[in-house]
């Protein structure tokens, strides 16, 4: 079934930096002229799709493009807080200089972003209210970013929507006529073409690198705590998503492998939006065209 002109709910995966890969998927949805009337997101997937919704995802695009490795260390501000290693704040104040202050209810095209309350483990939903406030609580990795008081119930935390629900396919609402497009960036499979192999064996884990207690004293040892938390929730992630693909059963369906590159490898952010791009032209143009001639 070809993907043209049609009207798409998008769903967009957590994980991390490979969520820039979102970008090239949603430029390559436009170019083929569909209209993205509905977005779902989790963790970086609600970072780029509430961007998206708010009409700022091309000057965020053009910021992130620009970073070099470290001007991404530079955002890392360290905090020695009981609940995560970094505060999110710098990570942040460029999406915030961008959207301004911002309620869901008043964007350009419906959006959700999911998160988890982790003292009920339940499902935290965000139609409305707070921009801001639901993009930091939806990627708030547990263990690594400090977690986002939740204004509506005194007392509780709120982590990363990965936790419970990486894909949230539930959170669309597709008309008749309407596709689902979901975008998952936690499958397996080998790393894309674009992403060097030897970048990745001399800066596994880079942030590692540029942390002591974070990582194993050479190349052999075991995986540090970045590795640890990083590898563990992906894996997490992963085997949630194949049993809601199950349930939900998205009309057309995306994916990038987890083995793209690290949480915080954003200095990569020109090849992730192509790894994107390319993903969207291998899985969705190239196999419509081989539909189409009896392939």
């Amino acid at each position: 079934m070809s993907l043209k002109n049609k009207k798409v709910h998008l769903v967009l995966a957590s994980g991390g930096a490979r969520g820039v890969a979102h970008i090239g998927v949603i430029e390559q949805l436009e170019a083929d002229g569909n209209e993205i009337v509905e977005v779902a997101g989790c963790s970086m997937g609600a970072v780029v799709g509430g961007l998206y919704a708010a009409g700022k995802l091309k000057e965020y695009t053009d910021w992130l493009t620009g970073l070099q490795r470290a001007d991404v260390l530079r955002q890392m501000d360290f905090t020695f807080a009981r609940h995560g290693f970094l505060k999110g704040e710098k990570i942040f104040s460029t999406i915030t200089d961008l959207i301004g202050p911002q309620k869901i209810e008043n964007l350009q095209i419906p959006f959700t972003a999911v998160a988890t309350d982790l003292k009920t483990g339940e499902e935290v939903i965000f139609k409305d209210g707070d921009l801001y406030q639901a993009m930091r609580a939806s990627v708030s990795i547990p263990g690594i970013f400090t977690p986002v008081n939740y204004e509506q119930k005194k007392g509780h935390l709120l982590v990363d929507g990965g936790v419970i629900n990486p894909l949230p396919l539930n959170q669309v609402n597709p008309k008749e006529g309407h596709v689902v497009v979901a975008v998952d960036i936690n499958s397996t499979g080998p790393k894309p073409r674009l992403m060097k192999p030897e970048e990745d064996e001399n800066e596994r884990s880079w942030l590692n690198l540029n942390l002591n207690f974070l990582r194993g004293s050479n190349e052999d040892s075991e995986p540090g705590l970045m590795d640890v938390i990083q590898t563990s929730f992906e894996h997490m992630q992963n085997q949630l998503i194949l049993r809601d693909l199950e349930i939900y059963k998205p009309d057309y369906l995306i994916r990038i492998p987890r083995s793209t590159c690290g949480v915080f490898d954003f200095h990569h952010a020109k090849n992730l939006v192509e790894v994107g791009r390319l993903a969207y032209e291998e899985q969705i143009r190239e196999s419509s065209q081989a539909e189409n001639y009896g392939g």
